[in-house]
């Protein structure tokens, strides 16, 4: 339990962060698509007895630049999403064949299972989520401008060119972290529930990023120690306490447009 907390808040937080740009750059289905993508990776380890979770950040740094690639070729963004979501997911499936018995980690991967956490998972995904965090930090104005306005962020001197990719790693990278607490089904709402969150509460840039992060972090405590009390799967009660929350802002917000 002390490990899933752990993982909770720091993945958490990253993943909410990084939401705000992938809003912004109205990225949603990208996520969506290397999180299902990203299955091939996960089969591939489990099929040749090493880490999932590192097989599945490999393929899916492959994926976001291959979409990266295309997009450049002059195929649109959710196209080549489209594509690498239907070629990763019959990929894994195909791996999945080749494996022989019942793969029970596949389960969690698919759903999430962030009790089944290990000592040594958490310090790899507690480095990683830190490397990943420092670059937001350290770019937070250029992805920002370049989430906004592209031709904007060009004709600033800014080297979209490079910034795009690493963005599109550092995404694809988080996505596959957060599998291992939302899973495969469930990661991509996590990028979103909380921004939208936001958007009821704060009224400035840096509010919404501040409201996302404290959002996101409440919910997935409360949604893992509900999950833990009720036996629940922990990923699904997150993602539905968010959810929640969520429509509980719509509908005080539309009150109280109707009063006015």
């Amino acid at each position: 339990m002390s490990r899933a907390l752990v993982i909770g808040l720091i993945l958490g937080g990253l993943i909410s962060y990084l939401g705000v740009f992938i809003t912004l750059k109205r990225m949603s289905f990208f996520g969506e698509g290397i999180a299902h993508a990203s299955l091939s990776g996960i089969a591939l380890g489990l099929l040749l007895g090493t880490s999932p979770l590192l097989t599945a950040i490999v393929s899916a740094i492959i994926f976001s630049l291959v979409i990266y690639v295309l997009e450049k070729k002059g195929i649109s963004g959710d196209s080549a999403i489209g594509i690498i979501f239907s070629f990763g997911m019959a990929l894994g499936a195909l791996f999945i064949g080749f494996s022989k018995g019942y793969k029970p980690e596949l389960m969690s991967f698919l759903f999430g299972n962030i009790l089944s956490v290990r000592q040594s998972e958490v310090y790899l995904i507690s480095g990683i989520a830190l490397v990943l965090l420092v670059f937001l930090l350290l770019f937070k104005r250029e992805l920002t401008v370049m989430s906004l306005d592209e031709d904007l962020a060009k004709t600033s001197g800014m080297r979209v060119d490079v910034l795009k990719p690493l963005f599109y790693i550092i995404t694809a990278v988080t996505v596959v972290l957060g599998i291992k607490v939302l899973g495969i089904m469930l990661v991509s709402s996590m990028m979103i529930i909380p921004v939208s969150i936001s958007r009821f509460i704060a009224k400035s840039f840096r509010g919404v990023v501040w409201a996302s992060v404290i959002s996101s972090e409440m919910i997935v405590v409360s949604g893992l120690l509900i999950s833990y009390i009720l036996n629940l799967p922990t990923g699904a009660t997150i993602v539905i306490i968010g959810s929640a929350v969520l429509f509980l802002f719509g509908v005080l917000s539309l009150i109280k447009t109707e009063n006015k």
